[in-house]
């Protein structure tokens, strides 16, 4: 293993947007008992920090991959294409509008006659939301001819609002049950 790898080399997969979790899982756990800093306790200190080094190199590629979100950002980055959330806005007008809609709904929730039950509504529009997203995402990637990166971008956009707003959510749901 070296540390040039990308991720997908570094787990022994092909570059792709479709990974087969319970094979990246296993592979993650192989790769952090053959890599942990521990094994290498009493090693010289140069050969130590490697492993360090490998390690946090296994743990950010794992993070990476098992998220169909960061796994999209990081094909694109592969192919040359960021995305900084912060400086791009989506242009798409029924997006933008439901965006809104979303918001507000999560904004009354505290407000409804059954606080719970209105969240899991917005949660499930959410989780169905990126769902539709995934797939959207896999049949880009999986495309033949050359992914429109412009576009693929837009789709990734979306799904950085949705992993956002279902972070909103859920800690709305946190502050809900607490309360119980």
């Amino acid at each position: 293993m070296t540390l040039t790898q990308n991720h997908f080399e570094l787990f022994g997969f092909p570059v792709d947007f479709d990974i087969d979790q319970q094979q990246l899982s296993e592979r993650y756990r192989e790769l952090q008992r053959n890599l942990h800093p521990d094994r290498y306790a009493n090693a010289p200190d140069q050969e130590h920090r490697l492993a360090v080094q490998r390690a946090a190199q296994v743990n950010e590629a794992f993070q990476t991959l098992k998220s169909p979100l960061q796994r999209a950002r990081y094909l694109l980055q592969l192919k040359g294409f960021d995305i900084d959330a912060e400086k791009e806005t989506h242009q798409d007008a029924e997006f933008l509008m439901q965006q809104i809609e979303l918001r507000e709904a999560l904004a009354e929730v505290q407000t409804a006659a059954d606080p719970l039950d209105a969240l899991s509504g917005i949660m499930q529009s959410i989780r169905e939301s990126q769902a539709g997203l995934i797939a959207e995402l896999q049949k880009r990637f999986a495309a033949k001819d050359e992914v429109d990166h412009l576009e693929t971008r837009q789709v990734v956009q979306k799904m950085q609002f949705f992993s956002r707003l279902q972070q909103q959510a859920e800690e709305i749901e946190e502050q809900l049950v607490d309360a119980l």
